[in-house]
């Protein structure tokens, strides 16, 4: 997830309402600029309590009404294109009455209505047709409104002050909406309508339309963030550019394509929501974590986001380490939860944080980021053989390191550990940040410094890649001394986290040192990093696949028989696809292909369920039943970055993809297809500057492979190892 949450009001404390809203939500993004939308295309008190037009964290537009002569129109159906460019909606007009007389009959207007975002503009087309037989006379309303409100506002928070709104029209086709914050930060929406409208207000554009039968009309509206000092481009030119652009930045990825058509769907569905949250930035592109609530940069988020999808795009995880070793703090500042080398957690560009109302303008609060960066380092320099930009972070590198061994482990007993400086920071600073996430057998909350099970593995992982990284710059002395910590962590690990008596690793060391023996997915997560002992990994891994975490679905968050099961909960029972995903790949190290087919298979079936095939941030952790789907958290964020990439997780993990630029080999290491898949074909897989077409055949429980086209000096091949 995202797994950032501010204090106030608590994670838990979304405003949940007696039935969800009648028409759900349907989000856009672009860059730094992002809509929710109800299925009918308008921002209304009816969507749901995200709806608006978002940029930079503050929210442009909350109100966007279409009525016909004073009526919602009817929704016929909505669509959000395959690729993610832009959402269509057909709508109809009722039966339209003066007093007991019906003036238009039903069905005979269509509005077919085009929305998108192209560089932090709204567009919108309404085209307006008459199918009747006779000509009609008919008013198109447009009514819309802002409160400019921080999107920790709209989430929930409670401010005693505000800055000042203003509205005003310019001319007889454009208002201004503008909001002079309280950071001194002036914030303008601009409405520009073509044609102009009959009838102009600050909140309402009216027209008055004389349509002849098989006449239409277009009507545009353009809705400009911050960007108004000048007209936006043309509707069509715009779309056609923001197309194209898309068209480019993806034209060299390596494409996948199976003999299972719901599985390409799914896979389509995924590419298409990483790249719509893919922003660019001054450092490279970044994936921001997810709609609505963290379309920013967060540091846990966009680190396992490009670790995810390094086989089949590693120059993600380039801009993603450029990024964050850009924001490596320098300082110790409290509030921030920062520290000298410590990785950022999450970057907010609205008034509150400017204000420091909320500490997230640049906040440190994560304990496992700074490990992460170090291990995604090193596994991009593995994939890819880039020994320059390795060079280029190396000083970001040994801060990160420096904090590991040093602020990151204040009592030096060798565990990596968190708790917050201030009450304003997060309680919690794993990737289960909920207040109640961390727990003993007997239910209570653990208190003092935690040191969590899942990122002493990833501090394991980081100096093991980091001696790699060290060694192919020459670095042999720092390569010996990080290999030496890693393995004298490993030892120490197994005697601190393994509880005998859950038969796992506990979920974290209190502060006083006490083991939570909780069975949780944490310990799945250890499986991925290699520090666990291989008999205890394979018995870690039976567990996790029995019905006390795998609901059919996917691997709950934790066992039902624990003391804070809860399957509706944030963290404590439901399934996370892309916690999974990092299991998964536990999996494969540790040889359990058995395991990754069913999990593999569980999630593919649960994703066959979800709105447009895609999977959410989280759903509930229920037992899984005959004939119905699993059951949806209302407030999960969809899409969001690492569940959309867990599908290509899962296919790595099965393939047993591994990769060595500086032999020029791809090699597949045990692969396995679940029974859903009976062919794979992976197109343009690259390495350095080769690449090479695969395709892989299930032949009951073994593959068969083949290189239909290879460019350049490349070697693939299966290995079979015991």
């Amino acid at each position: 997830m995202p797994c950032s949450r501010f204090t106030t009001p608590p994670p838990e404390a979304f405003t949940i309402t007696a039935s969800e809203p009648a028409r759900p939500p349907r989000a856009l993004k672009y860059g730094d600029t992002f809509v929710v939308l109800d299925s009918r295309g308008d921002i209304s008190t009816s969507s749901a309590d995200s709806a608006g037009l978002f940029h930079e964290d503050t929210r442009h537009l909350s109100r966007l009404e279409l009525l016909v002569n004073g009526t919602p129109p009817l929704l016929l159906g909505s669509n959000l294109r395959d690729d993610n460019s832009a959402f269509s909606v057909d709508l109809t007009n009722p039966d339209l009455m003066d007093g007991q007389h019906i003036v238009l009959e039903k069905d005979r207007v269509h509005v077919l209505r085009t929305i998108f975002l192209w560089r932090g503009t709204a567009y919108q087309r309404l085209g307006v047709r008459n199918y009747g037989d006779h000509a009609i006379d008919l008013q198109l309303s447009i009514l819309f409104d802002n409160d400019f409100a921080d999107l920790f506002e709209v989430r929930g928070a409670h401010r005693e002050r505000r800055g000042t709104a203003t509205a005003k029209l310019h001319g007889d086709d454009r208002v201004m909406l503008a909001y002079q914050g309280l950071d001194a930060k002036m914030r303008r929406t601009a409405l520009n309508f073509d044609p102009p409208p009959d009838e102009l207000t600050v909140c309402a554009a009216i027209y008055n339309l004389h349509l002849a039968p098989g006449e239409r009309r277009p009507i545009f509206l353009s809705i400009s963030c911050d960007r108004t000092d000048s007209l936006p481009a043309p509707f069509l030119r715009s779309l056609l550019a923001s197309r194209r652009e898309m068209r480019e930045v993806t034209s060299e990825r390596t494409s996948v394509v199976t003999s299972n058509e719901r599985f390409n769907e799914i896979l389509c569905r995924s590419a298409a929501d990483l790249e719509m949250l893919m922003t660019d930035t001054p450092q490279g592109r970044y994936p921001y974590a997810g709609i609505p609530w963290y379309s920013t940069t967060f540091g846990r988020d966009g680190l396992i986001t490009a670790l995810q999808m390094l086989w089949w795009s590693p120059e993600v995880a380039r801009g993603v380490l450029r990024r964050l070793a850009a924001y490596q703090a320098k300082m110790t500042d409290p509030l921030a939860d920062a520290q000298p080398g410590k990785i950022l957690h999450e970057m907010r560009g609205g008034e509150m944080a400017a204000l420091r109302e909320v500490p997230f303008g640049l906040y440190y609060g994560s304990v496992d980021a700074t490990p992460l960066f170090v291990l995604l380092a090193g596994l991009y320099c593995e994939r890819t053989g880039d020994i320059e930009t390795i060079i280029e972070l190396w000083p970001a590198i040994e801060a990160a390191l420096a904090w590991i061994d040093g602020p990151g482990d204040p009592d030096h007993d060798g565990f990596v550990e968190y708790q917050r400086a201030s009450e304003q920071g997060l309680t919690n600073q794993g990737w289960k940040d909920s207040h109640d996430a961390i727990f003993h057998a007997d239910g209570r909350l653990a208190e003092g410094a935690i040191a969590l099970v899942e990122v002493q593995g990833y501090v394991y992982a980081a100096k093991r890649m980091a001696a790699r990284c060290a060694r192919r710059l020459g670095r042999d002395v720092a390569a010996k001394i990080l290999d030496a910590e890693a393995s004298l962590l490993a030892e120490r690990f197994e005697a601190a986290f393994w509880c005998p008596q859950i038969d796992s690793y506990a979920l974290a060391l209190d502060g006083a040192k006490n083991p939570c023996q909780v069975r949780t997915s944490n310990a799945g997560q250890v499986l991925f990093t290699g520090i666990a002992a291989a008999d205890r990994a394979v018995r870690v891994a039976n567990e996790l696949l029995r019905p006390s975490f795998f609901t059919g679905w996917g691997i709950r968050t934790v066992a039902k028989e624990e003391a804070r099961f809860n399957p509706m909960s944030y963290h404590n029972g439901s399934v996370w696809p892309h916690d999974n995903a990092l299991i998964a790949l536990g999996l494969t190290r540790y040889d359990c292909k058995r395991s990754i087919e069913t999990l593999f298979g569980g999630l593919f079936n649960a994703a066959t369920y979800m709105d447009h095939r895609r999977l959410p941030e989280l759903f509930c952790g229920f037992q899984r039943q005959r004939g119905q789907g699993p059951t949806l958290y209302p407030v999960a964020c969809s899409p969001q970055a690492w569940a959309s990439a867990t599908p290509f997780t899962l296919l790595e993990a099965s393939l047993g993809l591994e990769f060595d630029p500086f032999k020029g080999e791809i090699r597949l290491r045990n692969p396995r297809l679940p029974e859903f898949l009976d062919e794979v074909t992976l197109r343009d897989l690259r390495l350095s500057s080769s690449s090479v077409d695969l395709r892989v055949r299930r032949h009951g429980d073994t593959v068969s492979l083949d290189t239909p086209r290879i460019r350049g000096d490349i070697r693939v091949s299966i290995v079979f190892s015991s």
